[in-house]
């Protein structure tokens, strides 16, 4: 249910429509007419959708709502990037129990020359704690429904529609873990890989994890998935026991078996990102214990500088990312490094821990209906 307490249709399956309609008297397409319309036309306000009667349009607008994350603030990097600050309201919970609370939650949009990468939120905060993410500063508030994932994808293009690339990218790389919420995380990406949907290619989305095993597990016998990303960021368990608290429970022994058991597909292979903490885990000698981790894998690397914030770790020097690179390129590990887009408005990766300014006004209400 919506905060206003009538049915909210952004994060709605095709059969839940269905449903839907068919609980109104109405007939079962229509269901797949309202899909439609949210998701591949990006029509969000009821009665612009003219393929519906008129009749039905003015029932719909009485019971039900297409509600989108508010935007409260944009913060334009120099680099092109934009870092939305997003407020979810509250709203009454799936079985109709206690309401869950409102949130803010942040959303970045970066625009490329070719493309459009969206890094996306799947809760507000984060249970994890890695010691080097800012969002871990801000605990966990709550689980995001999958129409408040959908709702920061939709915003996004919707409000720089008229610059959209060919190509859109999805990564789940905002705030909070994906596999810990996972019911919601799976039926917002079965809407963004429906060709019926938001048609995303499973090669533009991808889902990075801190390493919640079960969660990976339950991943690979999904018919619909993304790619998938993991977040190792250390070469040993005891370093990693130190930067990433949740290794103690999967460590990296049954990290990399689960690894091992992932079903790839022909084009795919696995990213592990390693954000490289100065004189941490960026020494030559870190860079030949990820080799050997990463031995058998079909795998790849993206070495990720850490970006700067108010926790005790300093930015790696560039000679130790190049000497680090060196030693894998030159084992046959495929490796980038990826320096993050948005670093002066706090949008680059690990910065997302809500860090506003006072003295800036909030951003006016933006109505996305066509």
């Amino acid at each position: 249910m919506s905060s206003t307490g009538v049915t909210n249709l952004l994060g709605k399956s095709p059969e839940e429509l269905r449903a839907f309609l068919s609980a109104l008297g109405e007939p079962g397409y229509r269901g797949a007419q309202i899909y439609h319309a949210l998701y591949a036309e990006r029509r969000f306000d009821i009665a612009g959708i003219t393929n519906l009667p008129k009749g039905l349009r003015e029932r719909l607008a009485r019971e039900a709502v297409v509600e989108l994350p508010r935007i409260v603030r944009r913060h334009a990097s120099s680099d092109g990037a934009i870092r939305y600050v997003f407020g979810l309201n509250a709203r009454e919970s799936a079985g109709g129990g206690a309401a869950v609370k409102a949130a803010t939650v942040e959303t970045v949009f970066m625009p490329s020359e070719n493309r459009q990468t969206i890094c996306v939120s799947t809760q507000a905060g984060c249970a994890v704690d890695c010691r080097f993410c800012l969002t871990a500063t801000l605990g966990l508030i709550r689980n995001l429904s999958a129409g408040e994932i959908l709702g920061q994808i939709l915003v996004a293009l919707e409000e720089n529609r008229a610059a959209l690339k060919p190509q859109t990218n999805i990564v789940l790389m905002g705030q909070g873990e994906p596999l810990l919420n996972f019911e919601a995380v799976m039926a917002a990406l079965r809407i963004v890989l429906d060709p019926n949907g938001l048609a995303i290619s499973p090669k533009h989305v991808t889902l990075s994890t801190s390493g919640i095993v079960p969660g990976i597990e339950r991943l690979a016998r999904g018919k619909v998935r993304p790619k998938l990303a993991i977040s190792l960021n250390a070469s040993s368990d005891e370093q990693r026991d130190e930067v990433m608290p949740i290794n103690r429970k999967y460590p990296l022994d049954k990290l990399l078996a689960a690894c091992k058991e992932y079903p790839l597909r022909p084009w795919e292979h696995l990213t592990f990102e390693y954000v490289l903490l100065g004189e941490f885990n960026d020494s030559p000698e870190d860079a030949r214990r990820v080799v050997r981790l990463l031995a058998n894998l079909r795998a790849k690397v993206n070495l990720i500088p850490w970006n700067p914030g108010e926790l005790p770790y300093e930015r790696p020097e560039p000679g130790a990312v190049e000497a680090f690179r060196k030693v894998l390129f030159e084992k046959g590990v495929p490796v980038f490094v990826r320096d993050s887009r948005g670093q002066d408005v706090m949008a680059a990766c690990g910065q997302l821990a809500l860090l506003e300014s006072a003295s800036r006004p909030p951003a006016p209400d933006v109505h996305l209906a066509r």
